[in-house]
């Protein structure tokens, strides 16, 4: 376990990677992403402050997001050991809370759903992000989320 500094647009971790490593984010903003054979960029998901951010595969493969910085953080690196993993249940237990309901929502809510509840998971990361950024994590265009805020805030 160690701690490091990185800078905005640092990658901390790419695609095929050997990585068996949880970073917790104690400043800044942390994402993972994937880009797609037509190179679109995918968000997987954001992590703040306080929270937990790694991929999912098993230590012995290669890795399958890149995560990156979006503002300079600090963050420790721990090793992924499941087995000694006590002081971090917490987090990873809400990452992992956060995630399957992401999957959930992604599978039968409204853009305007997934705003809503994007707005409730990370109340204190939406004016920190660009809007591009929130409109990739949501799954839809950066227009149909000028016209979900737009129906958002005429509803309100």
């Amino acid at each position: 376990m160690h701690k490091i500094t990185l800078k905005k647009g640092e990658i901390l971790q790419k695609p095929g990677e050997f990585n068996s490593k949880i970073y917790v984010v104690k400043s800044g903003l942390l994402r993972s992403y994937t880009i797609d054979k037509k190179g679109k960029e995918h968000i997987f998901m954001f992590a703040p402050e306080g929270w937990v951010i790694a991929d999912n595969i098993p230590p012995e493969l290669q890795t399958g997001l890149y995560i990156d910085a979006l503002e300079d953080s600090s963050i420790i690196i721990r090793n992924k050991d499941i087995n000694n993993e006590g002081e971090n249940v917490g987090p990873l237990v809400k990452r992992l809370w956060v995630l399957q309901k992401r999957v959930l929502m992604l599978m039968s809510s409204s853009a305007i759903e997934r705003y809503q509840d994007f707005i409730e998971t990370y109340p204190e990361i939406t004016k920190r992000i660009p809007q591009r950024m929130i409109a990739s994590y949501l799954g839809i265009t950066p227009e149909a989320l000028s016209k979900v805020k737009t129906e958002r805030m005429r509803k309100s």
